[in-house]
């Protein structure tokens, strides 16, 4: 199996990361890796997706007028890095957007500062419900879905990988009753009670997605995995209509306050 991060690659973006903090003159509360390799099936030529949480001094709070609340630098071949203002995160968090809660949980860290992660893990599982964070994979699993087939007609592999993960973690939320689905592929199958044939299937796919380059291909899917990914998609969107979504009394005062906090400590 090869490598998700390199040695020599994870030295090159902590120190990216350390030209951003001195550049934008930001404390990064953590950066992660996202995409493929965190969730467990990239291929040799895989990007590397790295996504942080930053802070900014109290002045530029105070400054007036519009303000940018995202870092992004030039995406190449290689290298995709980009972040989010802490308030960003913690707004985003409050309309049940799952991604800051993926962030927190890759298992491919870079950095972090280990008190803002456990705060702001505490306060994403708080404030994301299961009807939203349904919503949101619902929608990601039919917007890749609308991008699986080649011009030639065959299925790119790794667009079908970004269906069957939200399938999966729809399958989660369901048999666990929670809205915070597991990041990585493994820990994510591990709750979904799959049966032995079906997760042999996907241990075969895996290992031809991570053999292959990013624009392989392949002629066809096992009936039994399509089932599983169509089956999903009909039972989470029958789950979402009747599905009665949850109060968050006190949340967005408890955002302010982390935001404020966080901050502070960071920047100080």
């Amino acid at each position: 199996m090869n490598e998700a991060v390199s040695a020599d690659m994870r030295v090159i973006i902590k120190q990216r990361l350390k030209e951003i903090e001195t550049e934008e003159g930001v404390r990064i509360l953590f950066a992660i890796e996202s995409g493929s390799r965190a969730w467990g099936f990239h291929s040799e030529d895989s990007d590397y997706d790295v996504r942080f949480v930053y802070a900014r001094p109290r002045e530029w709070h105070y400054r007036i007028g519009k303000k940018r609340d995202v870092i992004e630098r030039p995406i190449d071949d290689e290298l995709d890095i980009s972040g989010w203002e802490l308030g960003k995160a913690l707004d985003l968090a409050l309309g049940s957007k799952a991604v800051i809660a993926e962030w927190l949980q890759s298992p491919i860290r870079y950095c972090e500062m280990p008190e803002a992660v456990s705060q702001l893990t505490q306060f994403a599982k708080q404030a994301l419900n299961r009807k939203s964070v349904t919503w949101h994979y619902i929608s990601l699993q039919k917007r890749q879905a609308s991008r699986v087939y080649a011009p030639d007609g065959s299925l790119r592999v790794k667009r079908w990988f970004y269906i069957l993960r939200p399938a999966l973690a729809l399958r989660w939320m369901r048999l666990n009753d929670a809205s915070v689905p597991q990041m990585n592929m493994a820990e994510l199958r591990a709750g979904c009670d799959l049966d032995a044939s079906l997760s042999d299937e996907i241990d075969a796919l895996l290992r031809m997605k991570m053999a292959a380059h990013e624009k392989a291909t392949m002629t066809n899917v096992d009936p039994r995995l399509e089932a599983l990914v169509k089956g999903e998609l009909e039972q989470a969107m029958a789950w979402v209509k009747t599905a009665a979504k949850e109060a968050s009394t006190e949340l967005r005062q408890r955002a302010s306050d982390l935001h404020l906090s966080l901050s502070e400590s960071a920047c100080d």
